[in-house]
């Protein structure tokens, strides 16, 4: 047995390993990818780059435009001659699919899939049987889509493809980085080559340089403007966030009163540049607002000169205003469009900067969110009891002493005990004193669901397994990989979930149901059960070998009525969380309440405890809770002779007693005796068939 925990050690170190090493490396790639300022040369090294983390035979790339929905594809590595992709319309391509969805798409086999039927047989003709297509999403925009390809099929797996996303993530943001770098440095030349015909713009560059607000410098740059071109008042019309601003700069400002924001401006910004000599009272359609033409001539002006540009995608309009009939001709175009120019860049870089600053705000709002989520997380696990271990009595603290033993380890847990003892509490005190703490805790009942889906839950399936398979769903066992799989009343799983269990605690693989794939199983077991397995054994209901795994270390919880010194105290816990549930907390117990409260039998344990005590909290109204609140001696079973040494007489008699006359004294009502008896109905109906009370 120890040879095994050893070798199971071992196989979870060299995976540990083999993970760190491939985040390690796509450190490297990071970093890598982030010295690449130039498209064509990232794209050149971009197969180089990520071989160290991904494995693929085939790597292809697709960028997206947002604006006209068209995608232009790249093969950066083929198995052979690369052959040109097909054209395809939106509907029939893979890339339209990922990048609007934007989510991963795993084709474990290109011969299987039924859409996108001819880029599979592309695919196909580049011997490529198996690929994993990943969105390329940068906090700004949809860049494309990332493809990678293998000749073996079944190759990637959900793991993998968590895993790619993050790599998805770094060439998204290279790739955008390099395209935003290639327009940038195409709009510094453009900007150089200006500069040595238009020495006027220097005094404007410097106004502009060090702002990132546009309003604070709009009135000096229409100072500035206005030395090569004279004009006597200056607007900007842009979009921000599907708003259009508009900025305006006059000597003379009381007779304007623009409006900052409107809706609609769209042939302001469309229109191609325009020189205006006349004004006229009638109104055009590419002046904004719409009564700014008939104000401007009341106000005694006669020309404008309107340039528009596109910086950085960003459409803008200068618009240039004269008293003067005539004051503006095509030879002030090109230092006008200088000018929109650098307007343009400031307003990108205002732009970016706000964009920036509101990723890094909600980066912290998800942050701040995160930490919330795991407060709240305790606050209800304090709430409902879950991972409670309150009680001094020696029976319980030997419980807790073994379970802090074994937590340390990944040894399989089974738990043994009656109905409400506390079998998840203690299982939550494993998982919380373990390595694996940081990782999920899954919990499934076995009883509570039927053969067929207790299988589909544990094990997951595939697409296609059964009918209403739609798409494949990973079971509980990999959800809680990395973490503690906790089965409870594990004795009602069935003969075949039995069977396939056992692989899994010997082997750590499995299949999904209608799956071929073999995967492994990183999950630590804590199994718990409220029946004598050893009969279970005996009676045929439950596999021998499967107990002996589950039972490498077992702990016994003992019954509510053996630690009776821990009544009180867990009734005061209780009472703290119920008042604090109801905002309306009870005063507390009474003596003669106290002693109703240890004189009971308790055939419902620590669940029964808190459901008497929650009752009694609403029938209190706020005081004091006596034992009338409590109902222990009158709606709820009396104790059976011979109870308070319960150790000594057979409990599934006295279980079965019980059950028996508390479902007579209910009429036969299943949900009134479960409440009474302090069981859910699953619980009930397991003791019923248990029993054989049908």
């Amino acid at each position: 047995m120890r040879a095994g925990i050893g070798s199971q050690a071992a196989a979870a170190s060299v995976t540990s390993a083999s993970t760190v090493a491939r985040y390690e490396a796509l450190i490297r790639v990071s970093e890598a990818l982030r010295a690449y300022h130039d498209r064509d040369a990232l794209f050149r090294s971009l197969a180089r780059e990520l071989r160290p983390v991904v494995q693929f035979s085939f790597l292809g790339l697709a960028l997206y435009d947002e604006g006209t929905r068209v995608v232009k594809p790249f093969v950066l590595e083929a198995t052979g001659e690369p052959m040109p992709p097909p054209v395809l319309s939106d509907e029939e391509q893979l890339t339209y699919w990922v990048v609007d969805h934007q989510q991963p798409l795993l084709i474990p086999d290109v011969t299987q899939e039924q859409r996108f039927p001819q880029e599979m047989a592309y695919l196909q003709k580049q011997g490529i049987v198996c690929t994993c297509s990943l969105p390329l999403i940068t906090p700004r925009r949809r860049v494309g889509m990332l493809i990678t390809g293998s000749r073996e099929p079944h190759v990637y797996d959900e793991h993998d493809v968590t895993f790619f996303s993050l790599f998805a993530n770094q060439v998204a943001l290279a790739v955008d980085d390099a395209q935003n770098y290639g327009a940038l440095a195409e709009a510094l030349r453009a900007e150089r080559d200006r500069q040595r015909d238009l020495e006027a713009s220097d005094e404007l560059l410097r106004a502009l340089a060090p702002i990132l607000d546009i309003r604070e410098v709009f009135p000096r740059i229409s100072e500035i403007a206005a030395t090569v071109i004279p004009h006597d008042l200056l607007t900007l019309i842009y979009y921000e966030h599907d708003t259009v601003i508009v900025e305006a700069a006059s000597r003379d400002m009381e007779w304007l009163r623009v409006p900052r924001r409107l809706r609609d401006v769209d042939s302001v910004i469309a229109q191609p540049h325009t020189v205006i000599d006349e004004l006229a009272i009638e109104p055009c359609p590419v002046i904004e607002p719409a009564d700014m033409r008939q104000r401007a001539v009341a106000n005694g002006f006669h020309s404008m000169l309107i340039v528009r540009v596109l910086a950085h995608e960003q459409h803008l309009a200068l618009e240039f205003w004269a008293r003067k009939p005539a004051a503006f001709d095509r030879s002030h175009l090109p230092i006008a469009r200088r000018i929109a120019d650098h307007v343009g860049l400031c307003v990108s870089h205002q732009q970016l900067a706000e964009t920036a600053r509101r990723a890094a705000e909600n980066r912290m709002r998800a942050e701040r969110l995160q930490v919330r989520l795991k407060s709240l997380s305790d606050e209800l696990d304090a709430r409902t009891g879950r991972g409670r271990v309150v009680g001094a009595s020696p029976e319980w603290q030997a419980v807790l002493k073994r379970a802090t033993q074994v937590a340390d380890t990944d040894t399989t847990v089974l738990l043994e005990g009656e109905s409400g003892t506390g079998k998840e509490v203690v299982a939550r005190y494993i998982h919380r004193a373990s390595k694996r703490h940081a990782g999920p805790f899954v919990a499934i009942n076995c009883a509570a669901l039927p053969e067929q889906l207790l299988e589909s839950e544990l094990f997951g399936y595939e697409r296609g397994a059964f009918t209403g398979a739609q798409q494949s769903k990973p079971g509980q066992i990999e959800l809680a990989a990395g973490g503690v799989l906790f089965l409870d009343e594990v004795s009602e799983m069935s003969a075949p979930a039995q069977a396939k269990f056992l692989r899994v605690l010997q082997e750590r693989e499995f299949q999904r149901l209608g799956g071929t794939r073999t995967l492994r199983a990183d999950v630590r077991v804590v199994a718990a059960t409220n029946r004598d397995l050893r009969k279970a054994i005996e009676r045929g209901d439950f596999r021998e070998d499967l107990y002996y795994r589950l039972q490498v270390f077992d702990i016994k919880l003992p019954s509510l009525r053996v630690r009776r010194s821990d009544i009180v105290p867990l009734s005061e816990v209780f009472l703290e969380d119920i008042g604090r549930a109801f905002g309306r907390p009870p005063a507390g117990l009474t003596r003669e309440a106290k002693d109703a409260l240890l004189r009971y039998h308790w055939p419902g344990n620590v669940r029964e405890l808190h459901n008497a005590l929650e009752r009694a909290a609403i029938l209190c109204e706020g005081g004091l809770i006596t034992a009338e609140h409590l109902s222990l001696g009158n709606d709820r079973p009396a104790p059976l002779h011979g109870a308070a040494t319960a150790d000594s007489t057979d409990l599934n008699a006295i279980e079965r007693e019980l059950i028996a006359r508390v479902l007579a004294q209910c009429g036969g009502n299943k949900s009134m005796a479960a409440t009474r008896l302090g069981l859910t109905r699953t619980q009930l109906y397991v003791r019923l068939r248990k029993h054989r009370l049908t």
